[in-house]
């Protein structure tokens, strides 16, 4: 959603500072400062938490344009199959862009059956390189081809449509989207609390399919408490099944908080027929544990128009895994959204992180 900031430059991080195991792309360096560069700890740890270390930041993507596109309102990222990155932009454009997140390599506009943009905001990549793309309008999770083509859409359940239609609030819907380890299960995330929640109450809808390649029916539906004043932004998920949650929220004269969680939904109840979801409504909530506040990561040099905590920080909407490195910390990339605002920066954040164990 157009929030505040979201960036979507791609990285697949590969040898930033701890060599890695996995082939994954390298955010790369060239430069010290300034849009056209990147700015990262030269040397030693530059720890945002005792789990969550971040290596470099990339302002080069920010106000370029591709084909006559603006490179902006980055909202998703995502790995495709051939190791390149995908980003997803809010006005219905899907870029790719090169293993090392320095240039655009192509642009896709998106448009459902009828030709109809999306109000795109969260990516994923199936086995066969189908895209799946969060739609926050209705909201769904809209299907295209490597080339473009629209290939149909899983509807939401109907509670949490957009009302009058359901309980969803409009431009609080589907925001993050992620395909668990298997390929068989699709996970998406409402930014915001249906009408009769919690106010703290965000639910995430699942699909699970019989086969690997078989279609997507709508599943358990789970929910877990954000932290006070802020929306899940995006999500993905991590080797084991759990699933990394970007939490974000922004205060006027203040700027942003953005904080990286970890989310397990093994024991948690399903809420799909639970009308009203609460502290008092006696279902389990999916475990939450804090990783890392961005805000307390060092600042790496980084400049920013606006207020904000942390000059590193802005409107952050996007996150991916890209690989790991040698000693199993996994690698990630984060962006932020411009929102096409000259106060504001499509900027990429790679970082490493250590999950606690499960």
């Amino acid at each position: 959603m157009r929030l505040r900031a979201l960036v979507l430059a791609a990285a697949t991080l590969a040898a930033l500072s701890c060599p890695a195991a996995t082939a994954t792309p390298a955010l790369a360096s060239t430069g010290t400062s300034g849009v056209t560069g990147v700015t990262g700890a030269a040397t030693g740890r530059a720890a945002c938490s005792p789990s969550t270390d971040i290596q470099r930041f990339s302002d080069t993507l920010d106000k370029t344009v591709f084909g006559g596109v603006p490179v902006a309102e980055i909202s998703g990222l995502a790995v495709d199959r051939d190791h390149r990155l995908l980003a997803v932009a809010d006005e219905s454009h899907l870029f790719t862009l090169d293993a090392g997140a320095r240039r655009v390599e192509s642009v896709q506009a998106l448009a459902d059956g009828q030709g109809l943009p999306l109000d795109s905001e969260a990516v994923a990549v199936d086995r066969d390189g189908t895209r799946l793309v969060a739609s926050e309008t209705e909201p769904s999770v809209a299907r295209f081809s490597r080339s473009g083509a629209f290939l149909g859409r899983l509807a939401a359940p109907d509670a949490l449509r957009v009302a009058p239609a359901g309980r969803a609030v409009r431009n609080q819907t589907f925001e993050g989207l992620a395909l668990l380890p298997g390929d068989r299960t699709l996970v998406a995330s409402m930014e915001g609390a249906l009408t009769g929640d919690g106010a703290d109450v965000r639910r995430l809808q699942t699909w699970t399919r019989g086969s690997a390649h078989g279609g997507f029916r709508p599943a358990r539906q789970y929910a877990v408490r954000a932290d006070a004043g802020l929306t899940v932004s995006d999500i993905t998920a991590t080797p084991d099944g759990r699933l990394l949650v970007v939490e974000r929220g922004f205060t006027a004269g203040v700027g942003n908080t953005v904080r990286l969680q970890l989310v397990d939904l093994r024991h948690a109840s399903d809420v799909g027929g639970v009308a009203r979801v609460d502290g008092a409504s006696g279902v389990r909530f999916a475990r939450k544990t804090l990783l890392a506040d961005v805000a307390d990561c060092p600042s790496l040099g980084a400049t920013s128009a606006q207020p904000q905590p942390n000059p590193l920080l802005d409107n952050i909407e996007g996150v991916t895994v890209t690989g790991r490195t040698r000693d199993g910390r996994l690698r990630l990339l984060m962006v932020s959204d411009d929102n096409q605002s000259a106060g504001q920066k499509t900027r990429l954040y790679s970082l490493t992180t250590r999950l606690p164990r499960r």
